[in-house]
């Protein structure tokens, strides 16, 4: 038997789950978009408005989005191909209310998966040394730290190089 709070959170995730819809992402959502990654990382590491054009719009883009049955926003993660052939996981945003209920490990998914069909076989991506919800996310996926990236963000903190093999 659960204990009642993680049975409460699991019919918490069915519902959000239920309720939502995963779909492509592209240039129609860049002002959605960027409000919401503002919103998601006001610590000063959001993107501008058109660098998300750039990332959106480029050919090399896998770029997925979380929404609600009201059609909003909840989630997206950017990636991108990079000229080596691997993934880059640029973004993953969910917003504040919306967390903790599997939309991270969706977009994930999605992501990876957008990567496979297109021949990528390593996908890699940056953290925040001090976001270990986010590391708890990327290890249980199969990531590994490889490295730590002193002062990578512009805040000063240090970051972790993440890399996960989808073979």
């Amino acid at each position: 038997m659960w204990p009642r709070r993680r049975k409460e959170k699991m019919d918490e995730y069915i519902v959000a789950a239920a309720e939502s819809v995963v779909i492509p992402m592209g240039q129609g959502d860049l002002n959605e978009c960027w409000r919401l990654d503002q919103r998601c990382f006001s610590d000063g590491e959001a993107y501008d408005r058109e660098t998300i054009r750039y990332l959106l719009a480029h050919v090399q883009s896998v770029c997925h989005k979380i929404v609600s049955p009201t059609d909003e926003m909840m989630a997206f993660v950017v990636g991108m191909i990079e000229p080596d052939n691997t993934g880059h996981v640029v973004a993953l945003g969910v917003a504040p209310e919306h967390r903790r209920l599997g939309h991270g490990q969706h977009l994930m998914y999605e992501v990876e998966q957008g990567f496979l069909r297109r021949g990528v076989s390593t996908v890699r991506l940056e953290v925040r040394t001090s976001n270990a919800a986010a590391q708890r996310l990327y290890l249980n996926l199969g990531y590994k730290i490889v490295r730590r990236m002193a002062r990578y963000y512009t805040s000063g903190d240090d970051g972790y190089l993440m890399v996960k093999s989808l073979l």
